[in-house]
């Protein structure tokens, strides 16, 4: 959606239209959102699973004949693919039609969608340049990386983000997010180290606070374990961030799940992190993303095989007593951002389109 409103901004004529999964994240925002757009019932490959997958041949199919018959009608002048297989049909049809297409690669292992679709795409955008190796030779020259398009920082002063959330301005905050579900494992690790801290059994510095998004679903029962534990003062949760760059800047230390989106969100806040992956993701990607970015000295990567509140308190607190690494760590953060993402993956896009006027096309 960044790309599409950068494209909208530079070629006032462009009407952007959205392919996705019928079961996907986008089949809520998109409808809320009101753009123009088209769900399919793609799914993804079970692996070891053979009569599943019928299924999913068969819902592939009918994806490619919807998508085929929307750009029959609409007659694209470009496609772009962000990966996932939601955007496999899409990007089939775009070759078949002879569109133009690019590419945008999240994440640190590129998803099969993309390597398949690298061969005949016009333009590929990386987020982490350990993707480059991992796509077919030939496609390796087309790879460019520009980073993950994201909101531009605007950003405020922490104490007053951290006021916003009714922490004390002058503590440190360690800012908890699981994704947009959430995560039950690592919920379940944060809520036995604050038992811990209150027990007395994890020794909690007085200036250490937590920011705790738990997800929707798992809030009810977060807020009344915390109950049971005197509603201790220094842990505020909330569902979900309405707000997440104001989160973003109350923040000393986040720990993250290791999705594309939300760890170039915290190397453009340049923010320390411990990453704990989501050992289901396809192709164990967010594990490429956390080992891509402890290798750049930005994070530490605790496996969720190797998760417990112990460990996890163990790599808290090993930074937060560490003031010149968490420095250095948030310094490599920035270095390794890419900022302006956005604006140099549409610049780069435009070029594609027939209203360019420095275009090629």
């Amino acid at each position: 959606m960044t790309l599409a409103s950068g494209l909208q901004r530079l070629c006032p004529g462009i009407r952007p239209f959205f392919v996705g999964a019928r079961g996907g994240l986008e089949a809520r925002v998109l409808p809320e959102r009101g753009f123009d757009h088209l769900l399919i019932p793609v799914q993804g490959f079970r692996r070891g699973a053979f009569l599943p997958n019928l299924g999913v041949l068969a819902n592939l199919f009918r994806s490619l004949v919807l998508t085929g018959e929307a750009f029959s009608r609409l007659r694209p002048v470009m496609v772009v693919v962000t990966g996932g297989y939601a955007g496999g049909p899409a990007g089939l049809m775009a070759g078949l039609m002879g569109i133009p297409l690019a590419l945008q690669e999240q994440n640190a292992e590129p998803g099969v969608t993309t390597r398949i679709l690298s061969r005949w795409s016009r333009q590929i955008h990386l987020a982490f340049p350990e993707a480059r190796e991992r796509l077919p030779a030939r496609a390796r020259g087309r790879a460019k990386v520009s980073g993950n398009p994201i909101r531009t920082p605007t950003r405020t002063d922490a104490a007053e983000a951290r006021t916003r959330f009714g922490l004390d301005p002058r503590a440190r905050v360690v800012l908890v997010v699981g994704g947009s579900q959430g995560s039950l494992a690592l919920n379940d690790a944060v809520l036995e180290m604050v038992r811990g801290m209150v027990a007395g059994s994890f020794r909690r510095p007085p200036d250490v606070q937590v920011l705790w998004g738990t997800g929707t679903a798992h809030l009810d029962r977060i807020k009344e374990e915390l109950k049971a534990q005197g509603d201790p003062a220094w842990v505020r949760v909330q569902g979900y961030f309405h707000e997440m760059p104001r989160a973003l800047d109350a923040a000393t230390l986040a720990v993250s799940r290791s999705g594309a989106m939300a760890t170039s969100e915290l190397l453009a806040w340049g923010l320390p992190a411990v990453l704990v992956p989501l050992p289901t993701a396809a192709a164990d990607h967010q594990s490429r993303n956390a080992e891509s970015l402890e290798k750049a000295g930005v994070a530490l990567h605790v496996p969720e095989s190797r998760l417990s509140p112990s460990s996890l308190w163990e790599a808290i607190q090993s930074l937060l007593a560490d003031s010149g690494r968490l420095e250095a760590m948030g310094r490599a953060a920035t270095e390794w951002a890419k900022p302006e993402a956005a604006t140099s993956i549409v610049t780069d896009l435009a070029t594609l389109l027939p209203c360019w006027e420095g275009g090629s096309r």
